[in-house]
C-alpha cells in the first residue's frame, strides 16, 4: 500500500475528488465526490449520495483512480474501493454528512479506498510522477 503524506493530507483537505470507475467491460464513469476525506495514511473514503453509477460500477469492478487538483497542483490516487453499509467507517462518513449537509436523509453506502500508489498531477518535469 501506497502511504499518503501529512502534505498530501493536507492539500486533500476541502476539495472536491473526481472518482474514476469502469465497468466490468470498461465502460468509464467519473464523478465528483465532496465528501471525499483521508481516513487514514493508506485509505481514502467518500460518502456516495447519489450516484448509482458509481456504485454499480465498484461492485463490478473496484479498481478506481481518484484525482484532486487545484490550480497550480493535484494528485491522482489508485486503489481498490470497498463499499460499506455499516461499520465504525460508515458510522464515522454519515455522521460527517449529517454534521455538513443537514438537510441530506442520510447516506446509503460509503466508499473506502486502499490506495495503492499515487501520482503527481503538477506541471512541469515531474507531471505523472509517480510518488509512492
Amino acid at each position: 500500500m501506497a502511504k499518503i503524506t501529512k502534505e498530501i493530507q493536507d492539500f486533500i483537505a476541502g476539495k472536491l475528488g473526481w472518482v474514476a470507475t469502469a465497468d466490468k467491460n470498461g465502460l468509464p464513469n467519473l464523478a465528483p465526490k465532496g465528501t471525499l476525506k483521508v481516513l487514514d495514511d493508506e485509505s481514502l473514503v467518500f460518502a456516495d449520495l447519489f450516484s448509482l453509477k458509481t456504485r454499480a460500477f465498484l461492485e463490478s469492478n473496484p479498481q478506481v483512480a481518484v484525482a484532486v487538483i487545484d490550480k497550480a497542483t493535484g494528485y491522482q490516487f489508485k486503489g481498490k474501493a470497498e463499499l460499506l453499509t455499516s461499520g465504525p467507517i460508515f458510522e464515522q462518513v454519515s455522521g460527517g454528512v449529517k454534521a455538513a449537509m443537514p438537510d441530506v436523509k442520510g447516506i446509503k453506502y460509503a466508499v473506502k479506498i486502499k490506495v495503492d500508489s499515487v501520482y503527481s498531477l503538477s506541471p512541469g518535469p515531474d507531471a505523472g510522477k509517480k510518488l509512492a
